[in-house]
């Protein structure tokens, strides 16, 4: 059978700055999902949208092919209604862990589709691969029974939701092209969209951190999220929050659990439990429960017992000792002062070079190692001090992780602390 198109057409066309057709952009979509669009020519065609950008029609058309490549969720079945929230990704970003099921036990339904992390962010699903016995993937099935019994799901996304996502990616990643607004926020709200949920809440990080580095680049693709989701009938909001500095003071996987099963006890750090309830607040109000306050559900432990049955769904021992690294190396104040800024970005890496992180998708990953941040941006420190606390099995990964801290965190006379909520768009 003929082609309707010729790809390099499609190329041409996009590399000249012209708009590619509706028609085009399901064909090439559903022949590169297909196998029948070369990897080399799929490549050129991302470089030219890198380049030249897309136009709102054809971010749209381009986001419903990829949606249209697989399965759709139907979770109109649910009793209660259905709200999913999505982060940029960040440093200590443990944000998912205390938010679902907070959300869940003031009576939404959550079905959170999440990754792993790749670079200097962490991944939701190799945080809680640190609880013995839990599993990241589920049968159809069990995802469903789970919302219905639980209200909140954190698991991998099946291979049947938006495969031509899965193949792009990977192909935006050895070809310059992730940095892209377009197939950004075509890649995420692919995924989010084909999830099924009625109600969609982004937290896009911007700073030092964060993808973003400046707060207009994180509002254009805000913008162009929302903008993707409401023409698709999903409630959609954003919240703009700043990644300059870790969020919370623990930075790796068994550490973030530790720390977001604090928050989920009634504690935790301010940062952690002030956008764990914005987030709520957001996402409550999208789903139409207008009258619950999250809080409540924190404080009495409504939250805690939600996230208790969603471990133990998933195969996971809530009452399980969380691992720890059998090293710990402690960075100290060299001079006495107020700590000015902690770095979130040179933080994330050294978590990754002590083991935290992955070089690709297939490495594994260490559950102790991490980065414990112990004085933060405002706090008055002595000389010796302890400003960090290096986490690993692998002592030999130390040295490498301090040359990264290098100037990560500052000392002077007085801290400018910025909002963590920016703004918000939609």
């Amino acid at each position: 059978m003929t082609a309707p198109f010729a790809v390099v057409d499609v190329i041409r066309t996009k590399r000249d700055g012209g708009e590619l057709t509706g028609a085009q952009i399901d064909w090439v979509i559903d022949a590169y999902t297909r196998g029948a669009v070369a990897e080399e020519q799929m490549s050129a065609l991302l470089m030219a949208i890198f380049l030249r950008g897309m136009s709102d029609r054809e971010l749209v058309r381009w986001t419903m092919a990829m949606i249209n490549s697989g399965e759709r969720m139907d979770l109109s079945g649910l009793a209660r209604p259905t709200v999913d929230k999505h982060s940029t990704g960040g440093v200590g970003d443990k944000i998912t862990l205390p938010l679902a099921p907070l959300v869940a036990a003031c009576g939404a339904v959550v079905p959170q589709l999440s990754g792993r992390g790749l670079g200097h962010t962490g991944g939701t699903l190799d945080k809680l691969e640190a609880i013995p016995g839990w599993r990241a993937t589920l049968t159809s099935e069990e995802y469903l029974r789970q919302l219905h019994e639980v209200g909140a799901v954190v698991c991998a996304a099946g291979a049947a939701l938006a495969p031509a996502d899965r193949k792009l990616y990977a192909l935006r990643d050895v070809t310059g092209t992730v940095d892209s607004i377009p197939l950004i926020a075509s890649s995420i709200m692919s995924k989010k969209i084909a999830e099924g949920a009625s109600a969609l809440v982004l937290d896009v990080k911007v700073g030092s951190g964060a993808f973003m580095k400046d707060v207009a680049t994180a509002r254009t693709l805000a913008e162009a999220m929302v903008a993707l989701g409401t023409a698709q009938g999903m409630r959609t909001v954003a919240l703009l929050t700043a990644m300059d500095t870790p969020l919370g003071r623990a930075v790796g996987h068994a550490l973030e659990v530790a720390e977001a099963l604090d928050v989920l006890a009634g504690g935790g750090p301010p940062d952690v439990v002030e956008l764990t309830l914005a987030l709520a607040r957001e996402m409550l109000d999208a789903a139409g429960l207008v009258d619950v306050d999250p809080a409540k559900a924190l404080a009495d432990g409504r939250a805690m017992d939600t996230w208790r049955r969603m471990i133990a769904a998933q195969g996971g021992d809530p009452d399980a000792r969380l691992p720890r690294a059998s090293e710990v190396h402690t960075v100290t104040a060299a001079r006495a002062g107020v700590v000015t800024s902690v770095d979130a970005y040179p933080v994330g890496i050294a978590s990754w070079r002590l083991g935290a992180g992955r070089a690709r998708k297939e490495d594994p990953v260490s559950a102790t190692a991490g980065v414990v941040v112990r004085a933060r941006p405002g706090d008055r420190v002595t000389v010796g001090a302890p400003l960090l606390e290096l986490h690993t099995d692998d002592p030999d990964r130390i040295e490498l992780a301090l040359a990264t801290l290098e100037g990560a965190v500052t000392i002077g006379d007085a801290a400018q602390t910025l909002p963590l909520i920016v703004e918000r768009v939609g």
